[in-house]
């Protein structure tokens, strides 16, 4: 253990205690969160992301470990463990290296080398390696056996060479200087399936039908993009390297004179490179290429998750809330400002009969009225902005904002098991709206019931190693949940089962002792819901906030372990608790040295101090209100040159994809992000941005909208990059075709005339 923790140490250049306490304190249950909270004086104030690396690289390393004890046991029961050998193994620090040093000695399945090995022609390949100056001949016919199947020296020398070459190819030393040359010199090339060329399906890969770029710098879409093409059927993918350069690097070691014996191996040599080598070496390349590509899709993914559920919340509002729709009407459903359904109806605003219209609008403003409505929520799906025209023809109060929520994953959360037990006596219609009120009130509180990969924030989630994608987003939600805080008496299970220490069981539990004994009065009675022990108490305390608690600090971060420390400074101070979270003035007048401990250092005492200053602080920010521009509408309406409103949707490494109000996102290619050079978009936008941009491009056969955010733009000659579309659905067209024709406007007088009177 202790040099696993040496190892993570000069890894990460963290300091070893720090690492060493971290270790011990997450094998002994503590959780990330917690332990960058209120465990920085035992950490050294380490961060989220170190100690997840630090976690992370400590069951990579246990994985290490344990494969190495299967490997001493294979070598152990075949008797051939030599002492040297068992040093190497330990020395081993990387899986692959561990690998390349069993390969010699890895249990195989026929090949060429062990039908030789069968036949009795070690001692002959041997002899070859030893005598390369000499002639093999004679030699060789000693090994004529025709019981054996060799019946001529030929076929002798011939197996004595496929022994060689597989010898070349678990050759450790070089295997890892061929590796090296695959990472650094290889390239990756694509091409279309033979008779594949016409299929439509094809035509989504029809950059990549010849293809090819360097290994070492292929962006992660395209990787995954060409993997893709392959997995379906359209495309061959290879990673390969000049032959040439791969024997240069065998030969010098394995062939050390010019004689007709050496002449052998050095055909072996070629043909172990050729034949087993570089096909191995091409397949951990493209494991290589895979496993990096995940890394960024994933890495891509968690930070706008993250964005995504630190979205600013509007607050407890009252909500009109509205799931447009041409056909079947839009759904529409009141929320009370604890996101509690309160009615529901179906409005035909979208498209109908002059007589359905008119009686929209009487609706509407009758429940605005009769409700008390704060806010109005619209779902950006098809029919939005011909909702949110209507809405706003109806000339209600200036103070009710009109928002457009994104709605990506409400149709999967409405058929949830999640919703139908919410909402066991509503359909899925109904759902789907109350879901888009309820992410406007506070996204978080509402995402964290849908599994992220329904949000529609990724690039390529679906082709990457899913046990590596769940983990980063777990981690990602469980950071976002535990950095807010929870309010215990009104957060779902759900909400409840990410924070730290708790699970879903836990969560069940907290849920039905509230519905059992009404809400709870302080943390302390947290101690008695079933199955919640200390420890789980510990872990979680102090990012559950219980407004209107007894005790003033329950509505704050501080942790309950450390009231004492609270008001032991109150009782120096001469105040009670709520006076020093009131006043300033007495905050500052705190010696914070005074209170200094084996326990308690410098940066738990400033955190109190702050929380004090700010109990229970929202770190997410202010909500602030968004229009799209007015008239703009379908992608039919753009024109080149357009200067718009957007929304980011989604972040990728090739670009950001922007929300204009026409029921198409449109792309911001990276090389249109900024005036000046970016690696990567994420270093200029976020989603959830409030965005200004141009529209360079308008593709509408293709369904395409290419967007540039640079102070002046190209708008000719402009072309992106390969790949660049293929990680996004496009939305469906903004019109559903059955919808009827429009009508004129005059009912909407006569409906607000009719509205007064019946209010």
């Amino acid at each position: 253990m202790t040099h696993h923790l040496e190892a993570i140490s000069r890894e990460t250049g963290i300091a070893l205690s720090s690492v060493t306490t971290t270790a011990k304190l997450l094998a002994e249950g503590a959780t990330v969160p917690f332990l960058s909270r209120y465990r920085k004086e035992q950490t050294g104030s380490l961060d989220e992301v170190q100690i997840t690396t630090i976690r992370d690289r400590m069951l990579q390393l246990a994985e290490l470990d344990t494969r190495r004890s299967a490997i001493l046991k294979s070598l152990e029961e075949r008797s051939i463990l030599t002492p040297e050998l068992q040093k190497k193994l330990a020395a081993a620090t990387t899986l692959t290296v561990l690998e390349d040093i069993f390969a010699p000695f890895r249990p195989k399945r026929q090949t060429r080398a062990t039908k030789a090995i069968e036949r009795g022609l070690t001692p002959l390949a041997d002899w070859l390696l030893e005598n390369q100056a000499a002639d093999p001949a004679t030699e060789a016919a000693k090994f004529i056996d025709p019981e054996k199947e060799v019946t001529t020296a030929a076929e002798a020398l011939a197996g004595a060479r496929d022994i060689i070459a597989e010898r070349v190819a678990d050759d450790a030393a070089l295997r890892g200087r061929v590796r090296k040359i695959y990472e650094e010199e290889a390239t990756v090339s694509s091409k279309i399936m033979y008779g594949k060329e016409e299929e439509n399906d094809a035509q989504k890969f029809r950059d990549y039908f010849e293809w090819s770029e360097p290994f070492k710098s292929i962006p992660s879409h395209r990787m995954l993009a060409i993997r893709r093409g392959e997995k379906e059927g359209f495309l061959l993918m290879r990673v390969e390297t000049p032959i040439d350069r791969v024997t240069s690097q065998a030969l010098p070691a394995w062939v050390n004179a010019t004689g007709p014996a050496g002449s052998h191996v050095g055909q072996a040599v070629e043909d172990g490179c050729k034949r087993l080598l570089m096909p191995s070496m091409e397949t951990e390349a493209r494991l290589l290429a895979k496993k990096r590509a995940d890394l960024t899709a994933i890495t891509v993914f968690t930070e706008n998750l993250r964005e995504l559920l630190l979205a600013s919340p509007l607050g407890e509002k009252r909500l009109l809330a509205i799931d447009p729709g041409f056909r079947t009407g839009c759904k529409t459903v009141v929320l009370d400002r604890s996101g509690k359904l309160l009615h529901h109806t179906v409005l035909y605003a979208t498209a109908g009969s002059n007589n359905q219209l008119y009686e929209a609008a009487v609706e509407v403003t009758t429940l605005v009225k009769k409700f008390q409505i704060e806010a109005i929520a619209i779902g950006n799906g098809t029919g939005s902005r011909e909702t949110e025209a209507f809405i706003k023809k109806l000339q209600l109060p200036s103070t009710i904002p009109l928002v457009m929520v994104n709605e990506s994953g409400a149709s999967i959360y409405s058929a949830s098991e999640v919703a139908r037990e919410e909402f066991p006596n509503e359909d899925v219609t109904v759902r789907g709206a109350v879901s888009i009120g309820r992410r406007l009130m506070d996204p978080l509180a509402e995402l964290v019931k849908l599994d992220p990969k329904a949000i529609g924030v990724g690039q390529y989630q679906h082709d990457v190693d899913q046990r590596a994608l769940k983990t980063s987003l777990d981690d990602t939600v469980v950071s976002c949940v535990n950095a807010v805080g929870v309010e215990v008496n009104t957060a779902s299970k759900q909400l409840l089962s990410y924070v730290s220490g708790l699970n879903a069981s836990l969560a069940e539990n907290i849920v039905a002792w509230r519905n059992e004994h009404g809400a709870f009065s302080s943390r302390v009675q947290l101690k008695q819901v079933p199955r919640l022990g200390d420890k789980a108490f510990e872990q979680a305390a102090g990012f559950l906030r219980i407004r209107g608690a007894s005790h003033p600090l329950d509505t704050s971060a501080v942790h309950p372990e450390r009231y004492p420390l609270v008001e032991q400074m109150c009782a120096d101070l001469g105040c009670t608790v709520q006076d020093l979270l009131d006043k300033e003035d007495l905050r500052k007048k705190l010696d914070l040295p005074k209170y200094l401990s084996a326990e308690v250092g410098l940066p738990t005492l400033k955190d109190i101090v702050a929380e004090l200053a700010k109990p229970g602080r929202d770190p997410r920010k202010q909500f602030e209100l968004f229009s799209f521009q007015d008239g703009i509408e379908k992608p039919g309406d753009l024109q080149v040159g357009m200067k718009l409103p957007g929304v980011v949707t989604n972040v990728t490494a090739f670009g950001a994809f922007v929300d204009i109000g026409v029921h198409q996102d449109g792309l911001v290619h990276v090389s249109q992000l900024a005036d000046h050079f970016i690696r990567e978009a994420s270093e200029i936008v976020k989603v959830g941005q409030k965005v200004h941009v141009t529209v360079v491009e308008v593709d509408l056969k293709r369904n395409r909208i290419a967007l540039s955010m640079k102070a002046k733009p190209d708008l000719e000659n402009r072309r992106s990059a390969p790949g660049d579309r293929d990680s996004r659905t496009p939305r469906p067209p903004s019109r559903d075709p059955r919808a009827a024709a429009p009508v004129t406007n005059d009912w909407f007088s006569q409906a607000l005339q009719n509205a007064k009177k019946t209010n």
